[in-house]
């Protein structure tokens, strides 16, 4: 067990991190780097400074293309959006806020306190200051191939923002330190405004990086053997369920264009969240995931239980057909009331909780079932509490869950790093929305890591756990093969 690691806030911290730009940062508009290389002057300072101040200025711009920014805009770089229409994208980052270990959400809780204690904006609140980023699956995790430059957690205030919302679109420039100004911010926000204006209004999506070659980190053979283990655990009465992952390696022809990908993604699955999180110029982890693991406005909580999953048919009454048995399926119904009885389970402390009813949710290569749960809060609570409550669902990780870890444990043959956990993003008033990291991929260069995993019960079949992981890693592998 890690011991505690304090986070750090810092006006633009790269925590020793490459800042070299990627091919397609030199297109023939000019980049947002300056803003980002003034605030890189200020030196990385502990979370405890005093006197520090968020100051961000917003104006609404003509719409312009999310994928041309973000190829302007500096690492680190995020973007986010939702199946209902807001769409954000950052460069550069105003403040960091990260921690590792045990107790890496009290220290996100403690420095998100400290970060918005002192406010000064202009503009809408949907282009409000958020901190975009994710957490680890497991709190002991350290960067590693291929998680070079994901800690435990990690936030970032993007310096330079893009939102875009309700048919409207806003720039905002922000800034964070005890020499924060409105005029500089706002004098910033001149000069980005110009160069937004400068590009596309839309841009291609651009060509795939072509796959050379894949390989699983897991044989059929080891995967056979996990699901058998499990499933003899699970009839022993030592377990419930149980999630096994597996990670596909890709060798790509041509190195990948993250942005590209997501313009990809919100064409594909408008219907589902599309995320980028890229610390560095070397990887990001991106995805669009079906699965929202809580929003969070004011009192109220709203998320999901989604499992058991099939394939859409070629034809209307083919789609209906498999759409039926996941309804019918008994196993698929036995995963799916496990994962929202604990997801309703963890929720009733915190609030009066209320189950909807079960539906097929359909995607554009795959279905599954999904309960929407909501919960009234009793008392003034973060979201990062419910993401705290909520995570791992039994939806990634199993029941009982300290079982369901050590059996992962024993039996992955890699560290999930941040699939399968939290992304999403948090504002002053403790609000927020976060999805599970699902249907996802990291990469950067000509490589690239995309995850699938199973829900296993006691009645698992090794050679069917084993077919329905193919499915899951094509949203992300079909906007890679050419």
């Amino acid at each position: 067990m890690f011991a505690r690691v304090r986070s750090t806030i810092a006006g633009f911290a790269t925590r020793g991190r490459s800042r070299s730009k990627s091919p397609k940062d030199t297109l023939k508009n000019p980049p947002l780097e300056p803003f980002v290389m003034a605030q890189a002057g200020n030196e990385a300072r502990p979370s405890g400074v005093d006197g520090g101040r968020l100051v961000s200025r917003t104006r609404e711009v003509a719409d312009r293309s999310f994928r041309a920014f973000l190829e302007t805009a500096s690492v680190p770089r995020v973007a986010w959006a939702t199946p209902d229409g807001l769409e954000l994208a950052g460069g550069g980052a105003a403040a960091v806020v990260s921690a590792e270990g045990p107790d890496r959400f009290d220290s996100l809780r403690e420095d998100a306190a400290r970060l918005f204690e002192t406010v000064d904006r202009t503009g809408p609140p949907a282009a409000r200051p958020r901190v975009v980023g994710g957490i680890a699956f497991d709190a002991d995790h350290a960067p590693a191939p291929p998680w070079e430059g994901f800690p435990a957690a990690e936030f970032f205030l993007p310096a330079v923002q893009l939102t875009r919302a309700d048919g409207r679109t806003w720039l905002s420039v922000t800034e964070y330190g005890p020499d924060a100004t409105p005029e500089a911010v706002e004098e910033r926000l001149d000069e980005r405004a110009e160069s937004v204006a400068d590009l596309p209004m839309m841009s291609p999506s651009g060509g795939r990086p072509g796959v050379a070659a894949t390989r699983r980190t897991t044989t059929k053979a080891e995967w056979t053997a996990g699901v058998e283990r499990a499933v003899e655990r699970i009839r022993t009465g030592d377990l419930r369920k149980v999630v096994l992952a597996t990670a596909l390696a890709a060798d790509l022809e041509t190195e990948i264009d993250l942005p590209a990908v997501l313009e990809r993604f919100r064409r594909t699955y408008p219907e589902c969240y599309r995320f980028l999180v890229q610390p560095t110029a070397d990887a990001g982890f991106f995805g669009p995931p079906p699965e929202r693991l809580v929003r969070m406005t004011g009192s109220r909580v709203e998320t999901e239980a989604l499992a058991g999953s099939a394939e859409r048919g070629d034809t209307h009454e083919g789609d209906a057909d498999l759409a039926a048995g996941l309804e019918t399926d008994a196993k698929t119904v036995h995963e799916q009331a496990l994962v929202a009885e604990a997801i309703a389970d963890r929720l009733a402390p915190l609030g009066d909780v209320t189950v909807g009813e079960r539906r097929v949710a359909k995607f554009a290569n795959i279905q599954h079932l999904r309960t929407p749960i909501t919960a009234d809060l009793r008392e003034e609570t973060h979201v990062l509490d419910v993401v705290e409550a909520l995570h791992p669902t039994p939806a990634v990780g199993g029941l009982p869950l300290e079982r369901a870890r050590e059996v992962i444990d024993e039996t992955e043959t890699f560290d999930r790093g941040w699939y399968a956990a939290p992304v999403g993003w948090f504002d002053a008033a403790g609000d927020g929305e976060f999805a599970v990291g699902l249907r996802s991929a990291v990469a950067g260069g000509r490589r690239a890591t995309l995850f699938a995993g199973d829900g296993i019960v006691a009645d698992s079949d090794p050679d069917a756990e084993w077919a329905e992981l193919g499915p899951k890693f094509r949203p992300v592998l079909d906007e890679l093969e050419r």
